[in-house]
């Protein structure tokens, strides 16, 4: 066990999905590293999702707590129960939902203890509606500098914003593939012809940009895109693609880092991540990446330095990227050292862990010198 910098606190870690994400696993990897640095966590989230069984099975300290969220007013009581009854020190809400269930229960003097608010993408709420959840909150963290940007241009009160980056739990990525892993990878591919595989690893986010580019690009790729099954919105851009292509759709799957291991490169075309589980995985791995020039990739990534950066919407210059990235290998293997090595560095759990223990803190010092004001 890691010595904590801090007393050691029960965390309620909140959210309403908890589904096939990467919010999924940076909520359970940091549950594991802060009950390893002395910390009882618990995860409130619904018994039916994935985070509930990663918990459930995996255990490593944490414990899985039962919550709906099926109206705000009965997970605001169910939130109370849960905090009352385990003496919850710090209150994580990760999600929409679990935000306002948590919000109302603080309007009510139903939530005394600390309440932190993690923004895990680019905000997209109303400036006044931004305002209250940042005046209720006694802190709020933002996983990438540009998520505290967009907070602080939406009227976010700034002394209560801190940059917490995710991390990497570099056990599971450097934990080598199961046969059986990376056998279902192969299949699900399908006969690649010994093309380079450019895996765009996310739920619907832009894909139909890197399906767009392939027109432009006239050295042959497999486009895998993985986490999610082909929409009916992308039909005009699939009969588009040239045939010496081809592009890949992967339902979600627990088991996505066989995939990163038969890559050639990484992709991600989405405009709103705060910062990017597959970026940051496929990084370690040591996989050269592209990604939008938009949200949290652009605290990660330098152009020419430790990735790629194009705009977002332009499928000609995506196709520039992964032209660069295939024809010049040595470049590319350059910026995936790079990369690798970045990650690894700065944006490991354990450092993750430690700078949400500080903010969690100053919750809790806040909340007592309030309820020192309150008395005296």
């Amino acid at each position: 066990m890691v010595t904590p910098s801090a007393s050691p606190l029960t965390v309620l870690q909140l959210t309403h999905q908890g589904d096939g994400a990467g919010s999924t696993q940076s909520i359970h990897s940091l549950s594991i590293h802060l009950a390893r640095r002395g910390h009882r966590v618990l995860v409130g989230c619904r018994p039916d999702t994935l985070l509930a069984r990663l918990v459930r099975e995996q255990a490593n300290g944490v414990t899985h707590v039962p919550l709906a969220f099926d109206g705000v007013r009965r997970a605001a009581r169910a939130v109370r129960d849960v905090v009352e009854r385990e003496r919850v020190d710090v209150v994580n809400s990760h999600a929409t939902q679990d935000r306002h269930a948590c919000m109302w229960l603080r309007w009510r003097h139903g939530l005394p203890q600390a309440l932190v608010v993690t923004r895990r993408t680019m905000p997209l709420t109303s400036p006044p509606a931004l305002l209250a959840v940042g005046l209720t909150a006694d802190r709020t963290i933002a996983v990438s500098r540009a998520v505290a940007r967009g907070l602080r241009r939406r009227l976010h009160p700034t002394d209560r914003v801190r940059v917490v980056p995710n991390g990497v739990d570099l056990e599971r990525i450097d934990a080598p593939p199961a046969a059986a892993d990376l056998a279902a990878a192969r299949a699900a591919l399908g006969d690649t012809g010994d093309r380079p595989i450019i895996v765009v690893m996310a739920r619907r986010k832009d894909q139909e940009v890197p399906i767009r580019a392939l027109a432009h690009l006239e050295r042959p790729v497999v486009l895998a895109c993985v986490g999610m099954e082909a929409a009916p919105e992308l039909a005009s851009d699939l009969e588009a693609v040239p045939p010496h292509h081809r592009v890949v759709f992967v339902p979600f799957t627990e088991r996505p880092l066989a995939f990163y291991r038969l890559a050639t490169a990484s992709a991600l075309p989405s405009r709103i991540e705060g910062l990017s589980q597959a970026l940051l995985e496929s990084m370690a791995l040591g996989l050269p990446v592209v990604a939008s020039d938009s949200g949290g990739n652009t605290d990660l990534l330098t152009t020419g330095a430790t990735g790629i950066l194009v705009p977002p919407l332009d499928p000609g210059a995506w196709a520039g990227a992964f032209e660069g990235l295939l024809r010049d290998r040595a470049w590319a293997g350059r910026l995936a050292q790079a990369g690798r090595d970045l990650v690894r560095r700065e944006y490991t759990l354990p450092g993750t862990a430690e700078r949400t223990e500080v903010v969690y803190a100053e919750a809790v010092r806040r909340r007592q010198l309030l309820r020192g004001e309150a008395l005296g």
